[in-house]
């Protein structure tokens, strides 16, 4: 009997040490806290993503924003791409000085007369009307804003449609006063109802 009493005693110890409950867990009430899901990892270089997530998550609060390769909008030199979300690539190839005049044309001595050149690249799923962009030039030295112009020979304005997967270069003519210099900052802009709100800014010298 005295050995049967032990092994009850022995049973009732390890019962109370389990719970009885055969998980070897403390027993009481489990914890319902749940680590926290990590936040939502936005791709900026996805040509499909939301705008909303886009201007949430990729465009910066002081307005340099990201484009859609995941560069910065600002302080871009000639040369280097933009993209909007939607997959519409800019590039300011170049400025130069315009010297190819129509027999009816002739050069202002005070100003700087210079032709752009910007290549828009549609990498988007649809057409893109070229009417949504519009270029602004501001001296980057001293000042001073180009005026829009025209030249006739070589002309190739941003107008019309540019289908998907289709590349082509364009021109904006524009003078600027002599007395703010070569150097230039060039703002391509967008208006479309797509809501974009970041101007990309290039840097470049009139050659």
């Amino acid at each position: 009997m005295r050995t049967r009493t032990a092994a009850v005693a022995a049973l009732l110890l390890a019962c109370s040490l389990t719970a009885c409950g055969g998980t070897g867990e403390p027993a009481g009430p489990k914890s319902s806290v749940k680590a926290s899901a990590p936040e939502h990892e936005v791709d900026c270089s996805d040509t499909s993503l939301d705008q909303s997530d886009w201007m949430k998550h990729c465009s910066e609060a002081d307005g340099s924003g990201t484009g859609g390769d995941g560069g910065p909008s600002a302080g871009l030199s000639f040369g280097k791409a933009y993209a909007w979300p939607d997959g519409l690539e800019v590039t300011v190839l170049g400025a130069k000085v315009f010297t190819d005049w129509d027999e009816y044309e002739e050069p202002d001595p005070k100003s700087t007369e210079f032709r752009i050149r910007l290549k828009v690249d549609n990498k988007s799923e649809g057409p893109v009307d070229l009417s949504e962009l519009s270029i602004m030039v501001d001296g980057a030295t001293n000042g001073g804003t180009a005026a829009s112009s025209s030249f006739t020979k070589g002309s190739a304005p941003l107008e019309g449609r540019i289908a998907s997967g289709v590349s082509a270069v364009k021109t904006d003519d524009n003078t600027l006063e002599k007395r703010y210099g070569k150097d230039i900052v060039v703002t391509v802009q967008r208006v479309s109802d797509d809501g974009f709100e970041v101007f990309p800014e290039f840097t470049g010298t009139i050659k």
